[in-house]
């Protein structure tokens, strides 16, 4: 779950909050599981809401590394951001009951690019379809803002 703040305004946002329970079946190393978790969903939300891929005019990628295009940093982390364990073991015959946490919590990310959806869907003046695309730049919150609440 993840709560955001959106700036209607200028498009800025701010993740305030995210509360994660991530099934990881019979954990090997909690704190080293926590650790892939919270690693994870930030590259995620980086993913959703920072990294956009720009391509000059001969079609090479022009943002093809941290120094060309903007990445998560300390201040994106939320000051509240919980990590839970799912406590059951898995059903499965695996090692020691355990499950994959590597990459799977990428995904959970989802959570604030659709937190930003609900809140620029909040700001339209009629119900329906909220113009958005990954990644939610400060930009594209911005245009979406504009277009559901008839400013476009």
């Amino acid at each position: 779950m993840a709560e955001v703040e959106v700036d209607c305004l200028t498009g800025e946002n701010h993740l305030l909050r995210v509360d994660i329970l991530h099934d990881c079946g019979a954990s090997l190393n909690p704190a080293l599981d926590k650790g892939q978790i919270e690693g994870g969903f930030i590259q995620g939300m980086g993913w959703l809401t920072m990294e956009e891929l720009v391509w000059d005019a001969q079609g090479r990628l022009r943002t093809h590394a941290p120094s060309t295009y903007k990445i998560p940093a300390c201040s994106d982390v939320p000051e509240a951001f919980t990590v839970e364990l799912w406590d059951e073991p898995n059903r499965e015959d695996t090692i020691h009951r355990s499950k994959a946490v590597g990459e799977p919590p990428l995904m959970l990310a989802n959570a604030v690019f659709f937190a930003l959806r609900d809140a620029v869907a909040a700001t339209a003046t009629t119900p329906g379809p909220v113009p958005l695309n990954a990644p939610a730049t400060p930009e594209r919150l911005l245009a979406a803002i504009m277009a559901v609440s008839g400013a476009a």
